[in-house]
């Protein structure tokens, strides 16, 4: 049983905005709601271009102008216990989204201290004040690599999860062990998403299709990991701000068990496309968009500038989402292709960059 909330009028704080999710979650908040407080928190760091998280930020203050709910940009880390106390103290949170954390499975090889910093002590900073001024609900963002090198497909959410394969994937699977651990002693509401590789327009740089265009345009060679032979459960920026909009809504039933103690009121879902895509068909279609958007002459020498190289550490050959959890306690299963959501992204590409 999932305990129905209303988010008109409630205080509702978004970290990692205007990180890409982030931003897109928060411009559906101020759309939907009727009033209330959306408090968004990030540090802004450079990790990638930040002229793209301030035009994120920019997007989110247009669409705050006209609507009924407030919007406050904070910048700081959540690894900063003191700012987070704050602003627990101050505003007092129906719902925090945490969507603040040092993303990509490669970076984590040479920055170790970075995931570590937001990740895991960011993480907890949070649980801590959840803690100290009790929330109705928590969602956090989990990742799809906790299920490391899993040959069981599609990948469940009762699969077992103890082998990750990198930093990355370790401190998210460790995230869930934390909230496990507050919900069962502080009888907090939490619900973690393992989100599978998500895309859109103002996507992160770092991922393969935004970084494969900005490569062909400069008329660089992609590299194409272990010679094209993954296969990738790409969701669309849409289907996942519209899963975390459901799952904000229904966090999971307090309840005490025979021993009167707290059965945690704790879950954890896949985001995912349900439809693994073969690699080379992505970029198919990603070039073939690229071309109709007008990012790429149609006479572009695509095989010339494809280069076949072998797996790269930490990555993983298959992602494969059962979503079935999610339809069936929110009424919600990813539904955008590959062909909708790449045209989306080459068009405003070519805007974007234009």
């Amino acid at each position: 049983m999932k305990a129905t909330i209303d988010l008109n009028n409630k205080t509702i704080l978004v970290t990692g905005s205007p990180g890409f999710i982030g931003a897109n979650l928060v411009i559906r908040l101020l759309k939907e709601m009727s009033g209330g407080t959306v408090v968004s928190l990030d540090n802004m760091n450079d990790y990638y271009e930040v002229s793209l998280k301030e035009w994120r930020l920019a997007q989110v203050e247009k669409v705050a102008e006209t609507s009924s709910v407030k919007h406050v940009f904070v910048k700081g880390s959540i690894g900063d216990k003191a700012l987070v106390d704050d602003l627990f103290k101050t505003y007092h949170f129906d719902i925090v989204v945490n969507l603040a954390a040092q993303a990509g499975v490669r970076y984590s090889i040479d920055h170790p201290d970075v995931y570590i910093e937001s990740n895991i002590i960011g993480f907890y900073n949070l649980l801590e004040a959840c803690r100290h001024y009790p929330v109705e609900h928590l969602v956090y963002a989990s990742s799809s690599s906790v299920y490391g090198g899993n040959k069981k497909v599609p990948f469940s959410t009762d699969d077992k999860v103890d082998n990750p394969v990198s930093l990355y994937a370790a401190t998210k699977k460790s995230d869930e062990l934390l909230a496990h651990a507050y919900s069962k002693l502080y009888n907090i509401p939490s619900t973690g998403l393992r989100f599978f590789t998500v895309y859109g327009p103002a996507g992160r740089p770092d991922m393969f299709y935004y970084s494969a265009t900005k490569k062909l345009v400069a008329g660089e060679t992609i590299q194409i990991f272990n010679y094209g032979d993954m296969r990738r459960d790409f969701t669309f920026i849409d289907d996942i701000v519209e899963g975390v909009y459901r799952v904000m809504q229904g966090a999971p039933e307090k309840k005490n068990g025979e021993d009167g103690l707290p059965i945690p009121p704790y879950a954890v879902y896949n985001i995912g496309g349900g439809q693994p895509e073969n690699l080379l068909d992505y970029i198919s279609t990603l070039q073939e968009e690229l071309v109709r958007a007008g990012v790429l002459p149609a006479d572009y020498d695509f095989e010339g500038h494809r280069e076949l190289v072998g797996m790269q550490a930490g990555d993983v050959p298959v992602t494969y989402a059962d979503s079935a959890a999610l339809e069936r306690d929110y009424g919600f299963t990813p539904k955008i292709g590959i062909r909708e959501g790449l045209r989306a992204f080459a068009e405003w590409y070519a805007e974007y960059y234009r």
